[in-house]
């Protein structure tokens, strides 16, 4: 599992093509007069516990139509760093110069404390601190999602069942698990899958998976999705994009689904150059 859960987020790093600077915001107090400098907040706290941080890109030129996209790193829950996600967050900056950025923590799951609900309620913590302080960052209530692995489960998982507002107007699943009570999941035979699904309980009930699930939880008022699998992931099943796929369609939900048929849990070269380009495209379209 650790050889394999950052690995995509490794190798975007071969389609960027120029990474914008990360450093100091221009202007320190973005309360005065002028509101048009880029600024950038690193590692505001939304909570008590040490992982529970965030950093936030504010565009220049802003104003309080400016949407915000949420970046949630992998790691099965357990792992996994913001830091992971800066690859995306650099494309991002780069192609998406009026977009704002937030690039979360949040409390990783160990056998005391379960992903679910856990991690759910952090996404729900930052998605309220910044509508909290829109005034204040001179942004709009609209977001969007960009999860990988874990955090794109979390993604999905909190835009399906949890945006009570309808604020997502978009979410991006990056190789992620969207139904805990898939065959390919209950009978598996992967000691490394078992550790990482037993994160949501010893023998949990069918009701509890279904909860966690993306895949039982979307509902026809969800937002537009696009899913990114590889079809010889030894983590994600490719049942786990299929069938949200399908059910998606059925519910006619606005989705779009890339299957790369020799990929495993990342992918390089061609494969990845066109991930970032139907990427962009759907977040243009959406966002």
């Amino acid at each position: 599992m650790k050889n394999l859960k950052h690995h995509f987020l490794n190798l975007i790093l071969i389609i960027t093509l120029g990474s914008c600077s990360n450093g100091a915001a221009e202007k320190e107090d973005i309360n005065g007069s002028d509101i048009k400098e880029y600024h950038e907040e690193l590692n505001i706290s939304y909570g008590s516990d040490t992982n529970q941080k965030f950093d936030l890109y504010l565009p220049e030129n802003r104003n309080l139509d400016t949407k915000t996209i949420i970046l949630v790193h992998g790691g099965g829950w357990t792992s996994g760093d913001k830091s992971d996600m800066n690859p995306i967050k650099n494309l991002l900056r780069q192609d998406f110069p009026n977009l704002a950025i937030a690039n979360i923590n949040y409390r990783l799951a160990d056998a005391n404390n379960q992903a679910y609900p856990m991690q759910i309620e952090d996404i729900t913590t930052v998605v309220n601190y910044l509508k909290n302080n829109k005034a204040k960052y001179i942004i709009s209530e609209n977001i969007g999602f960009i999860g990988t692995s874990a955090g794109a489960h979390l993604s999905l998982l909190w835009s399906y069942a949890f945006d009570n507002e309808n604020n997502t107007d978009m979410v991006c699943s990056i190789v992620g698990p969207t139904n805990f009570t898939d065959p390919a999941y209950l009978n598996n035979t992967n000691a490394e899958l078992q550790g990482m699904l037993d994160l949501f309980g010893i023998d949990p009930t069918t009701s509890f998976l279904e909860e966690a699930s993306p895949f039982h939880r979307v509902t026809a008022s969800a937002p537009p999705t696009i899913l990114f699998y590889g079809g010889k992931d030894p983590l994600i099943p490719t049942t786990q994009g299929t069938d949200l796929r399908d059910k998606l369609d059925n519910l006619g939900v606005v989705n779009q689904f890339t299957l790369y048929p020799d990929a495993g849990h990342g992918w390089i070269g061609l494969e990845l150059i066109d991930t970032w380009t139907k990427l962009k495209v759907f977040i243009n379209t959406h966002l």
